[in-house]
Formats: structure tokens, C-alpha cells, sequence
């Protein structure tokens, strides 16, 4: 990823709640190595456990997914965790005016991790896992949903057809592109800007740098 240093975010804590916010990543692997490699890319909702310098990613594919047959254990794996994402007219900005020396642009913000994957299919560890998942996001709803209320016997079928993951992270760094290269009253200008198009506060603070 080009990373220039304006953009670049390595705070652990940042990291960490930008993932919790952004749970649904996509797991990038390498299923041999060589000018045959075939890359894969899957959607994957996942939990970042640990603390800076000793943290891993945690996930689960379909069993009916070749992925995890594919790619060996302990391969190398790079995972994207992407957040709000909005383009930037240079009719935003009010240098323009000025000088007219404004092009287009993008903001956006992203989370890359790298480290190697490992399989899991002990059915305990799963269903420790799925319960992890589960609470996260249903914390959120009036009436919370648990895996114990879905019949063992069901919860057991569903268990099986399922293969974990857990990478051990090597490396963790975000991209975060809100307009920290322009002048405060063009960041305002973008501010404003995206209001007017009804960008979520959320978003908005993810990709405009505050005046």
C-alpha cells in the first residue's frame, strides 16, 4: 500500500476500534506459491484479540469453501479492513476560487494486517468463537440474539460446517486519507460539503480530518 506519512496511522488503540467498527474484512491468500499462484479474496467478519505487538485476527470460512484446503497453514495472508469512503469534488474546496489549482480526489480509510493463517476445527473453539461474533454485533439490538437459543442439535449441524481461522498478526497499519493535506478552510469546505450530500457523522469523522 503507498503510504505517505501524512496518511499513515499505527496508534494500536486507533487500529483497534477502527476494526470493531469495521468487522467485515477481506481475507487476500495465495493458494501456491511460484507463477501459478491463484490468489483468493473473501469477505470475512473478524475479531482482533490481544495487545499491541501480540494481537491475532479470528474468522471462519464455509466448509464448502476451497480457501482453507487452498492455502497451507502458517501461509502469509493480508487482510483489508475498510471503512467510510467518499470522493471529493474540487468544487469543495475554496482555493478554488482563488487560484483554481485543485484537482479531484478521493478520501477513504482503510486498516491493512498481515500475518500467517492457521486452520481450527476443534468444534469447541468454534462455537467459542461464533459466540464472540454473535455478541459483538447483537449488542446493538433491543433483544439480543444468543447462540443458545438456537436448538444443540442445530447449532451442532451448523458448527460443522463451518473451519475457523486465526492469524497471528505481523504487522498492523491504517491509511487514513481525510483531507490532512489541505488547508483548514478547505477541510471545512470538504466538511461542509459532505453534510450537504448526507454523509453520517460517523463517515464524516473517519474521512475529514477535524479543523
Amino acid at each position: 500500500m503507498y503510504l505517505p506519512e501524512l496518511f499513515r496511522e499505527q496508534r494500536f488503540e486507533a487500529l483497534r476500534d477502527f476494526i470493531a467498527a469495521h468487522p467485515l474484512a477481506t481475507l487476500i491468500a495465495s493458494g501456491s506459491e511460484g507463477p501459478g499462484a491463484q490468489l483468493s479474496a473473501d469477505l470475512v467478519p473478524m475479531l482482533l484479540t490481544g495487545s499491541e505487538g501480540q494481537c491475532r485476527l479470528r474468522g471462519h470460512v464455509a466448509r464448502a469453501n476451497p480457501v482453507w484446503k487452498r492455502v497451507a497453514a502458517r501461509a502469509p495472508v493480508l487482510v483489508l479492513f475498510t471503512g467510510a469512503q467518499h470522493y471529493v469534488s474540487p468544487n469543495l474546496y475554496p482555493s478554488k476560487r482563488d487560484t483554481g489549482e485543485v484537482v479531484p480526489t478521493w478520501n477513504y480509510s482503510v486498516v491493512h494486517a498481515r500475518g500467517r493463517i492457521d486452520w481450527i476445527q476443534d468444534k469447541e473453539w468454534l462455537r467459542g468463537l461464533v459466540g464472540e461474533l454473535t455478541d459483538a454485533q447483537e449488542r446493538s439490538q433491543p433483544a439480543p440474539w444468543h447462540i443458545t437459543d438456537a436448538p444443540a442439535r442445530f447449532l451442532d449441524t451448523m458448527l460443522g460446517a463451518i473451519v475457523g481461522f486465526q492469524i497471528e498478526v505481523e504487522s498492523l497499519v491504517g491509511k487514513f486519507k481525510s483531507s490532512q493535506n489541505r488547508s483548514v478552510r478547505d477541510r471545512a469546505g470538504v466538511r461542509a460539503g459532505f453534510i450537504a450530500e448526507g454523509l453520517v457523522p460517523e463517515a464524516l469523522a473517519e474521512i475529514v480530518r477535524g479543523e
